[in-house]
Order: C-alpha cells, then structure tokens, then sequence
C-alpha cells in the first residue's frame, strides 16, 4: 500500500506525465509580487516623472542578472535612447466655482496640455452650437481671455455628418494654435482614460465628468497646473539572453513593454498593474523557467520603455538592434496578461497562421483557456516594429475581467490573475514547438 507521500508522488508524476503541469505556485507568487512592485507608488506610474522609468528598468535588470541572463549591449543589460516627454510634475489642482475637483476621478489634464495657473470665467456652449467653421469663431471671439465649457455628449439626434463635422471642429479647439481663447473644458460620461505624448499643444484641456455637475452652471474656474516639456529624455529598453542548447544562432524572443503613463501632478500616479506590469510578470516568469531549462535556441528578452508615448522603445531597439534581425526565428510580445476569463486575442494571427493553429490546438488539447482567438495586423505594441523589418511576430493579450485602463483603478490588489497559469502552461508548450 502507498503511503500518503508516495500517492502524492504518484499524482504528480500521473501530471507531469500527462503535459499538464501548470506553472508552479511558487511563480504565480513571483507573477504577483513583480505585479505588485512594479505598480507601487515607489515606480511613480513608470513615466518619464521621478525617474520612474528609470527605476522600473533597474528592477527588471536586476531580476535578469539573478537569473544569469547575458547582457547584450557590452555589457549591460540596458540601451538608452532619447524621446521627446510632456509631464505634470508639480502641482495640478482644479477648481469649478471654487469647489476642488479630484484629479483623476472627476477629471483629467489632456496629456499635451501647457502649464496655467489663475482664475478665469468659463463661458458655456454645447455640441449644437459649434456645428460649423463660424459658429465656433463666434464661440472663440465671445471667449477670448475664458475657458469654454463644451458639453461634448452626443445628442441622439445627431447625425453622422453633423458628429464628424462637430469631432473635427471640437479637435480644432483643442489644438489649433490660431484660436485665441485660455482653455477649454470638455464635458462627458465616458470613462476617463489619460495617455502620455511627445509634444505639448498650445492651450490646456481639462476633461471632466462629474455625476452631479451641472455644466451650464459652471461660471468660472481656478487652475494650477504645472507642466514640463521636455523636449530630449534619455531612457532605456532592458535586454539579456539565455544561450539555446542547439548551439545555433537562431533565436526567439520574448517581449514586453515596463512603462506606463506616469504622473499627474506629483500625487497623483497610474498603477499600470494590467498594463503592462503583468506582461512583464509573465515574460520575467519566462526567465526564471528557462534560466532553470535551457532552452533549444538562444532566447533573448526584451523590456521595452517608450511603448505607451509611440512604440518608441521598440523602434529604437530595430533601429540599433542588439542582435541580428535575420537571427530571430519567432517573437513573442506580451501585454495585459493579468485577466483571461475571456481567454486571449492573438494579433498577427492571420498572417501566422500556422503558428496560431498550433496554439489552438495545444489550448484544445490541455484544456486550459475559455478562448483563442484571431486577430489580424495591428501596429498596436511592439511586436508591430520588428514585423515591419520582416520578423515573425504574434502579440498576445488577456481579455475579460477588470475594466481599469489608462486610470488610477488599474491596481495590483484587484487584479485577478485569472489564467495567468493557463496561459503561461500554453504559451511553454507553444515555445516548444518553434
């Protein structure tokens, strides 16, 4: 008779033997610590605001070097390279009729506003009254020295035509420097979600949405609002390899994007648990499993800054790359790898689609996601600058779960990790197979 030990033993190696052996515990924890690290507020929202970009490189160099990655550029595990950053370093506060605003939740800085600081009287308007070229010069001369308060929800009865001549029109009070008024305040009910840009416009947006605001109500605004354009940044990607058991040149390689869209102010930052502290979860995991199993090729992994402001990190690495291009068998570019009770969306699966039949079939056959499903091009992450010099390239991504997106509710505490496992266990297998 087994001992309770040896049936435990037994069990196992049934598992093991079987090809269903999930990624171990003891990583989904590493997983969620990383998560957890990379989203505190010691990162500063992994912007270009504090160093955060900075410290959130050191982190990741320092996970490679444990796990005995060869550093790829001379030496080191970093290549710096310039960009162009607008911040908000310092103060941002914002008052409607001398009631304070919360920023982030009632509302957000456009991301290229210029610093302001005063009180100004808001002049009201909404959607019907901007619907040609003259109304809004109308609008703009009746402003001058304000700030408009644009109700900017759709009405029902808009047409198309009217809703694409008024979006344009609404583009044009945010950005056209030959419109002479202080600044403009967009009211909406949609989500609040910020970004970060490599220029600066020439006058401050403010979106709100407040539940209980009025907006024809509103009579004058106080702001201060700090902002810093800086036009020549240096950050840096992050690149170590583990060399392949086949002693050949060919290489995969494993990418995910560490920066996120900083700070708003300096109280004020964006966690970035989903995006993209968990694609860097996943490919770290990925250092640790084959650092412990060489795998067949040379496998060299990327962090990439400057994803968020323009895939500039990435396009960079192509422009000096730290290996030959030619060498790359496959890349793999992960992002928003912490829900998946939707399974996952692969891009570039229509052009490689051999590749994304055998991911289909390995998730069939081990039964580990809900769903695998197809997308065509997408130049929406890093993959998207070595496809373009001809690398074979798939980006794959999460889908379901937590809604939080380029806010402040993006968070290590409600990310749920739901299939991080299951899809780590297909994305192995799937390596296996290149």
């Amino acid at each position: 008779m087994y001992s309770t030990l040896n049936l435990k033993n037994y069990l196992l190696a049934l598992v093991v033997s079987a090809g269903l052996m999930p990624v171990q515990a003891q990583d989904l924890g590493y997983a969620r610590k990383v998560v957890k690290t990379l989203a505190s507020p010691a990162f500063k929202g992994r912007g270009y605001v504090a160093n955060g970009d900075k410290l959130a490189s050191a982190f990741i160099a320092d996970e490679f070097k444990k796990s005995g990655l060869i550093p790829l550029n001379k030496g080191s595990y970093f290549q710096e390279y310039d960009l162009a950053a607008n911040t908000f370093p310092g103060k941002v506060e914002v008052k409607l009729d001398n009631k304070l605003l919360r920023t982030a939740v009632d509302y957000l800085v456009s991301a290229t506003s210029p610093s302001v600081k005063g009180t100004y009287p808001v002049v009201y308007a909404d959607r019907s009254m901007i619907r040609s070229a003259e109304q809004m010069q109308a609008l703009v001369q009746k402003a001058k020295s304000s700030f408009i308060m644009l109700d900017n929800r759709t009405a029902a009865a808009e047409s198309a035509a009217e809703k694409q001549q008024t979006d344009a029109l609404v583009n044009a009070l945010k950005n056209d420097p030959e419109l002479d008024f202080k600044g403009l305040l967009l009211y909406t009910t949609d989500k609040l979600t910020w970004t970060s840009l490599t220029y600066q416009s020439p006058r401050t947006v403010i979106t709100i949405n407040k539940k209980d605001l009025d907006p024809k109500s509103v009579q004058r605004i106080s702001a201060a609002i700090e902002a810093k354009f800086v036009p020549r940044y240096t950050t840096r990607n992050v690149a170590g390899m583990i060399k392949g058991r086949s002693k050949s040149d060919s290489t995969i390689v494993i990418s995910a994007h560490f920066d996120h869209i900083g700070m708003l102010g300096n109280k004020v930052y964006f966690p970035g648990a989903n995006d993209n502290a968990s694609g860097v979860a996943m490919m770290l995991s990925f250092v640790k499993y084959f650092s412990k199993n060489q795998p067949l090729y040379n496998t060299v992994f990327i962090g990439f800054s400057g994803e968020e402001i323009g895939l500039l990190g990435s396009k960079a690495f192509v422009a000096n790359p730290l290996i030959k291009l030619e060498d790359i068998k496959f890349l793999l570019n992960f992002d928003l790898a912490g829900t998946g009770e939707e399974g996952i969306k692969v891009v570039n699966g229509t052009v490689f689609k051999d590749k994304f039949d055998t991911i289909q079939k390995l998730n069939a056959q081990y039964k580990l996601l809900s769903k695998v499903e197809i997308r065509g091009e997408a130049c929406n992450s890093d993959h998207c600058m070595f496809y373009q010099k001809g690398v074979p390239s798939l980006f794959i991504y999460t889908q379901g779960g937590i809604s939080a997106y380029h806010d402040i509710y993006d968070k290590a505490e409600t990310l749920p990790f739901t299939e991080f496992e299951d899809f780590f266990t297909l994305m192995t297998k799937f390596i296996e197979t290149l």
